[in-house]
């Protein structure tokens, strides 16, 4: 059956920073407009978000900081997207929650007028699934071609469970699948570590999915002002978020792993100061003064000073004796006049 048009319908497509419409980014948009008449018109622009772009991110689109580095933020190309789709209905793959939202945002960022009144929004995840149900009642029997009998019992729809995933291993024994980055492999084995790799893509820390893994194991925020940091990071520039996840509203689990990671850092924190402090110079400690030597003889003793040539000590002079005068005749008189008999 042919699709029928009145309008042109625009498919689109956003990359972006992260998928938090408040403070993400886009990066790069394409557009396919499909006119009535079945010819096509296909734009793309990239946009400069104006932020850095999380390694996360870009691992899943291949958009780095140095691809759009010299493009224009999207508040100068804001108008050419919104005159290219202007009488258009819109089409995506859950653009209704993520794709409208986000390109709305950033229109009334960059205040271009874009009125979404009276257009028509088809978003193909909801038509894939509404037809294709993901419950456990139809996947029971999708996969193993029967009712469930006294569904909602715990024990019966537990057995489900087990006989579908029993169903699923021998449906896709050698199936092959291809993740985001274009990485094929056949995951869906006999298994149980591999199914555990398999159905954990998103790599949770404290399964609430506040906390997930990154490619290189490290814990990062999932909400919020913070989300695609390291925790760590978060840590050093401001500690008392520790205090405020402890005190929120949040799972048990959940703070669990905070603490397990605050602990950790404190840790890492402690020893990088004792690195500090060990790894400075010790002050030089002052030699102790030797003891004063004991005067064998008593107060005022001095140690004689020897002639080098005679080998005789000196005798001691005091600094104002005056030298020695030559002997003259007053001198023998005073002599003669001493020893004088009376």
């Amino acid at each position: 059956m042919k699709l029928v048009l009145k309008r042109p319908l625009a498919f689109f497509d956003l990359e972006t920073t992260g998928v938090n419409i408040g403070t993400d980014r886009i990066l790069e948009i394409a557009v396919i407009k499909l006119h009535p008449d079945g010819s096509e018109e296909v734009k793309t622009w990239r946009a400069n978000p104006g932020m850095p772009i999380p390694l996360e991110s870009s691992m899943v689109h291949g958009i780095y900081d140095e691809h759009v580095a010299e493009a224009p933020i999207f508040e100068a190309i804001a108008q050419e997207i919104a005159d290219f789709i202007h009488i258009s209905d819109l089409a995506g793959y859950n653009s209704n929650k993520f794709d409208i939202p986000m390109l709305m945002e950033e229109f009334l960022r960059a205040g271009v007028e874009f009125d979404l009144d009276n257009r028509h929004f088809v978003d193909v995840q909801n038509i894939f699934h509404q037809m294709e149900q993901r419950t456990l009642k139809a996947a029971y029997q999708f996969y193993c071609g029967k009712q469930i009998i006294n569904a909602h019992s715990a024990e019966a729809d537990t057995r489900a469970t087990m006989e579908v995933l029993l169903a699923q291993i021998a449906r896709y024994h050698e199936h092959e699948w291809e993740d985001k980055k274009g990485v094929k492999s056949i995951p869906v084995v006999g298994d149980v570590e591999a199914l555990h790799k398999f159905t954990n893509l998103s790599k949770p820390v404290d399964f609430a999915g506040r906390l997930v893994y990154n490619e290189a194991g490290e814990e990062l925020i999932n909400f919020g002002k913070h989300k695609g940091k390291r925790l760590e990071d978060v840590f050093d520039v401001e500690p008392s978020y520790y205090s405020w996840l402890m005190q929120g509203d949040f799972p048990l689990y959940t703070k669990r792993k905070v603490d397990e990671i605050y602990k950790r850092w404190n840790g890492r924190k402690a020893a990088e100061r004792q690195a500090r402090v060990a790894s400075q110079p010790k002050p030089q400690q002052q030699q102790p003064a030797p003891p004063p030597q004991s005067n064998p003889v008593g107060k005022g003793f001095q140690k004689p000073q020897y002639n080098q040539q005679s080998n005789r000590p000196y005798q001691n002079k005091k600094q104002d004796d005056k030298p020695a005068q030559p002997i003259n005749d007053d001198m023998l008189k005073l002599l003669a006049d001493k020893f004088k008999k009376g």
